[in-house]
């Protein structure tokens, strides 16, 4: 999702199916969020970042935001989503 305030495309939201059959990547540039849905039993993800971890620059958007309708491929209530991202804001389009 496009969070650069100043884009055109601000708050559009991109989605891509990454599989072991389809062999695909996805490259995040800054300026963009991002979020995981497993469709499968199980995954595995691996990503790289672009500096060190910070506690204190982490922020997100909550994943249900209505203004975004994000379609997580997942049936309604099935979404398992921590404690900490529960309590995100949205984004306010």
């Amino acid at each position: 999702m496009d969070i650069r305030k100043q884009s055109p495309t601000y708050g559009q939201v991109f989605s891509i199916e990454l599989t072991a059959d389809n062999k695909k990547q996805l490259l995040i540039p800054a300026g963009f969020a991002h979020g995981f849905s497993v469709l499968s039993e199980t995954a595995v993800v691996m990503y790289k970042c672009d500096a060190l971890y910070n506690k204190e620059s982490e922020g997100g958007i909550i994943y249900n935001d209505p203004e975004l309708a994000i379609d997580w491929q997942l049936p309604e209530g099935a979404a398992v989503v921590s404690d900490k991202d529960l309590i995100l804001p949205s984004l306010k389009v």
